[in-house]
């Protein structure tokens, strides 16, 4: 089927993103949005604006029954979630296809199962991923726990089979703490995720992490796009991404795109998708599966020429994949800065009105925001208002054209984090690419302290 209108269920950077990839392929748009978003840039640009709610996310951009209330009025015959939101509910996804609707990203089958850690870690497993030590599936008792910790030796990782964002997680360094930590864990996926259900993992003492970008067409055809480093963390949030990562050889990243490739063949995945690895001492490790578009997709984009959302849409109408692995070429240094309203000092939040805007512009330059001069940041969502993308031929390139980029970027009316990231790239070891997941925390501590 051909999809002439596209409803976009997301705000901010991604609604955008999705809006002008769909106006280059002729499909008509269609914003929902919260009271909070009605002067948005993509409000103002889609082909049609609905309000579905007013501020709070539960009220609007997760208010399921008014999002298809929105489609049937205005006719659209797909939905695409972006990232974050609905982007990995399954049940919304199920909702969407029985409305007759073309739902843009994974089935819904294959949501669910990544969307449950200990289901996931399963699957993965039997798809031939490299698995982290640990159980092979939820614990049920501290016994077990004991028995498992002894086997794979301390310390252990305990997670949350639901949910993310470092909730539910907890560092075991020997036995006589796990009983304690075991609960606590348990207590806070509970709390934040409805689920107390936790599992182990081998504790990985500095490693680095390295996602690959997958893509099926949901008839057991797939490729993968080459890897992203996402080491550079803040309390498990992402902070600056870069492609290809410093780490990996050509021959690695073959066998490892391979291994990825097959898995996504022959679990006939459908759409985009991420396979996220944490990587120590030439080893990988699963940890876990995005079913979704990811934040920082532009720097994919940047080493391989492929639109991602418009492969996205392409798939959604039932269309073969536009390139085939063989294809495929990765060529370059891409490097993405996620720009955020806080403090780059304190990381507090700093919603207001933009007074002066100006984005750096000059060859392989991109800017992915909604902003505009006197925009106002609402305080109700996620601190992220834009990201700077930069390509070079080189890493190096790549590195004094961003510098170059961030001395232009001007937000004026509230504090960034544009700050931060000039920091960091006058850092020794991110110049030499000398970084793991714990390297950025361990950096502001010592940032802190001068």
């Amino acid at each position: 089927m051909a999809i002439e209108k596209l409803l976009i269920a997301n705000r901010g950077e991604i609604a955008l993103r999705i809006h002008r990839a769909c106006h280059e392929m002729g499909i008509k748009t269609v914003a929902v949005h919260s009271t909070a978003d009605a002067d948005a840039m993509h409000v103002r640009l889609a082909d049609e604006a609905i309000c579905i709610g007013p501020p709070a996310a539960r009220d609007s951009y997760l208010n399921v029954a008014a999002i298809i209330s929105a489609a049937e009025i205005s006719g659209a015959d797909a939905i695409h979630p972006g990232y974050g939101f609905l982007s990995e509910n399954a049940q919304f996804a199920e909702i969407v296809e029985a409305h007759g609707i073309a739902f843009v990203g994974p089935k819904p089958e294959h949501i669910r199962i990544m969307g449950d850690k200990v289901e996931a870690k399963k699957t993965a497993g039997a798809l031939g991923l490299p698995l982290v030590p640990g159980s092979a599936g939820a614990i049920s008792s501290v016994e077990e726990a004991k028995e498992i910790a002894a086997e794979i030796g301390y310390p252990v990782l305990i997670k949350a089979a639901s949910g993310g964002g470092g909730r539910g997680m907890k560092v075991v360094p020997d036995e006589d703490q796990l009983e304690t930590l075991m609960k606590q864990a348990g207590s806070e996926a509970k709390a934040a995720f409805g689920d107390d259900t936790v599992y182990m993992e081998k504790y990985l003492g500095n490693p680095r992490h390295i996602e690959f970008q997958v893509f099926g067409d949901g008839n057991g055809n797939a490729i993968h796009l080459g890897e992203r480093d996402c080491s550079l963390q803040r309390r498990h949030q992402k902070v600056l991404e870069e492609a290809p990562s410093p780490v990996l050889s050509t021959a690695e990243r073959d066998r490892m795109g391979e291994v990825v490739r097959k898995a996504m063949a022959d679990m006939g995945y459908r759409g985009a998708g991420t396979i996220e690895f944490l990587w120590e001492d030439g080893e990988f490790y699963f940890i876990e599966m995005n079913t979704r578009l990811q934040v920082e997709h532009p720097v994919t984009e940047m080493i391989t020429g492929v639109d991602l959302v418009r492969e996205q849409i392409r798939v959604a109408e039932g269309r073969p994949l536009s390139v085939a692995q063989e294809d495929l070429r990765f060529t370059g240094h891409a490097i993405e800065c996620r720009i955020n309203a806080e403090d780059p000092k304190t990381f507090a939040p700093s919603p207001g009105t933009v007074t002066s805007y100006h984005v750096p512009g000059g060859m392989h330059v991109r800017v992915d925001s909604g902003l505009y001069q006197g925009y106002k940041v609402p305080p109700y969502y996620d601190s992220m208002i834009g990201k700077l993308i930069v390509y070079g031929r080189t890493r190096e390139g790549a590195i004094m054209r961003l510098k170059r980029a961030l001395q232009e970027y001007v937000i004026e009316g509230m504090k960034t984090t544009i700050p931060l990231h000039q920091a960091l790239l006058e850092d020794p070891d991110f110049l030499n690419g000398d970084y793991t997941i714990k390297w950025l925390e361990e950096w502001l501590a010592r940032e802190s302290v001068q």
